[in-house]
């Protein structure tokens, strides 16, 4: 079945290039030119990723980002002029799972959203089917059924990488996951530098889980190593 696309931009000419490069592969495409259109299509059109770009009027791209997360799991990939680190952390604090700098090659681009639609939507289904439907540690509950945690009852928005990171973490807790299984096993991506992707997403899924971020309770950092979860003992109040 074909992905339909959502294009959030609003240079005219950079949707129509879009346009034309995903609809030759095979892609069902919408577009908008501001983040108030953009959100509604979102509440009523089935989409399965979005590429918004974050300056735009009305509603910028972080801005719709942020509320896109607060009630879509959805891939979101961050189109931006702005290139430098802080901008590119900030977009992955707020919940993108990649951003691309203009100008980009619209072939790169369209690799990137295979990536995306591929972890999001094909490599996870051979695992949901073999494990249980849910992982529960103190207070947290990871739904497989739903890609939702839940924190006593209350659920808790999360992105595509954050799910699969927490997911990984809690499915042996105690176990040391290094940087380059977190890549390769997370997120189904090749390791090649650290580009402080991993430490960016532990810092986002801190604030979420933790009453401490500063004083992590359940996501460990083990210095000169990696992360682990903490075990069921460790939670025993």
């Amino acid at each position: 079945m074909a992905k339909t696309i959502l294009i959030v931009d609003d240079d005219p000419d950079i949707v129509d290039l879009l346009k034309l490069y995903l609809n030759a592969e095979g892609y069902i495409t919408l577009e908008a030119f501001d983040g108030k259109t953009a959100f509604n299509l979102l509440k009523n059109q089935a989409i399965d990723l979005a590429i918004v770009d974050i300056m735009m009027p009305i509603i910028d791209g972080y801005q719709l980002l942020q509320m896109i997360r607060q009630q879509y799991k959805i891939p979101v990939i961050l189109l931006s002029a702005k290139s430098q680190d802080y901008d590119k952390i900030t977009g992955l604090k707020l919940g993108a799972d990649d951003y691309i700098s203009k100008p980009f090659s619209p072939l790169e681009l369209t690799a990137r959203i295979q990536a995306q639609l591929r972890r999001y939507y094909e490599f996870n289904e051979p695992l949901l089917a073999q494990q249980p439907s849910q992982l529960k540690l103190g207070d947290l509950l990871l739904s497989h059924y739903e890609c939702v945690l839940y924190i006593k009852d209350k659920p808790i928005p999360l992105s595509a990488r954050e799910y699969e990171l927490l997911k990984l973490l809690m499915s042996e807790p105690g176990r040391v996951f290094t940087k380059k299984q977190i890549f390769e096993r997370a997120w189904n991506e090749f390791y090649i530098a650290d580009d402080n992707a991993i430490m960016v997403q532990i810092s986002r899924l801190r604030e979420k889980i933790e009453e401490c971020p500063r004083k992590p309770v359940y996501i460990k950092t083990i210095r000169g190593l990696g992360y682990r979860f903490a075990k069921k003992d460790e939670l025993i109040p």
